[in-house]
């Protein structure tokens, strides 16, 4: 964990996400327009896995193709491994690396509560992130017409119904918590840092399996914001978008009191822009 972290450790390619959390590509130089350009490629790369992963749920589950896995958690199998390939792409990319590859509010926050990430960044992060979720889902409604709205809702999850808001809750922050756990305790040791685009992502398909049937294994405010904005189901928005970011808070806040209490320097930022 960033944690406990024995000093600022060597920048390993590749970041982490989510689901997602983060770690260090190749520091960019200092200034504003590095910025900006670090959070086009936020919102380029979480538009892309935005797109993959409605596109995944369209051919897998929502097409005749879905008769060769008819069993609804083979083809939640399918489409997790589908995402986490796209998550693997993305934080192993050289724009991953670029960018620190969050790809998810919660890690950006994560990372900005750790002391690794600078605060005036985290709203352009955010919101590129954001911003990323509506066009690549909206794109995907463009691309592969009615049926993504009509009978996907754009992918949009939702907690089974003999859940209370208090188990979503708990299982959704556990969840995040897990994932950025996970890139912390990989960030804290130099030799480890390579397996982050693997571990990550792994992480991440194993919660969409896991939670999948039971909250829909979001565990990132960007894979739910546009998919319930464009089908038009605001219940438990709110949750999906908090839950995340309290989970985040939670385990970087954590993280930061071991890393006090044991008198190790705080990780440098991953990212140098602005």
């Amino acid at each position: 964990m960033l944690t406990g972290t024995r000093a600022p450790a060597p920048r390993a390619p590749g970041t982490v996400s989510g689901g997602g959390v983060v770690v260090a590509g190749r520091p960019a130089s200092p200034g504003a327009k590095t910025v900006r350009a670090a959070a086009a490629v936020e919102f380029a790369l979480t538009g892309s896995v935005l797109f993959v992963l409605v596109t995944a749920v369209r051919w897998v589950m929502a097409s005749p193709f879905s008769r060769f896995l008819p069993e609804a958690h083979h083809q939640l199998a399918a489409v997790a491994v589908i995402v986490g390939a796209a998550l693997a792409w993305a934080l192993s990319s050289r724009w991953g690396r670029y960018s620190g590859g969050h790809l998810n509010p919660a890690v950006t926050l994560a990372l900005w509560l750790t002391g690794a990430f600078p605060g005036r960044n985290v709203l352009p992060y955010i919101a590129a992130q954001l911003t990323g979720s509506v066009v690549g889902a909206g794109l995907a409604r463009l691309l592969w017409g009615p049926v993504v709205a009509d009978r996907m809702a754009y992918a949009a999850v939702q907690p089974t119904p003999a859940w209370s808001d208090a188990a979503q809750f708990t299982t959704e922050d556990a969840a995040t918590a897990a994932i950025i756990t996970v890139a912390f305790l990989l960030m804290s040791h130099p030799a480890w840092a390579k397996w982050i685009p693997l571990a990550l992502p792994t992480a991440t398909a194993a919660v969409i399996v896991a939670l999948g049937p039971l909250t829909g294994g979001s565990a990132n405010p960007a894979r739910q914001f546009d998919p319930a904005l464009w089908a038009d189901k605001p219940a438990h928005l709110w949750a999906y978008l908090l839950v995340p970011l309290a989970g985040a808070a939670l385990t970087a806040l954590a993280a930061r009191c071991r890393s006090r209490r044991s008198g190790q320097p705080r990780p440098a930022s991953p990212l140098r822009a602005g």
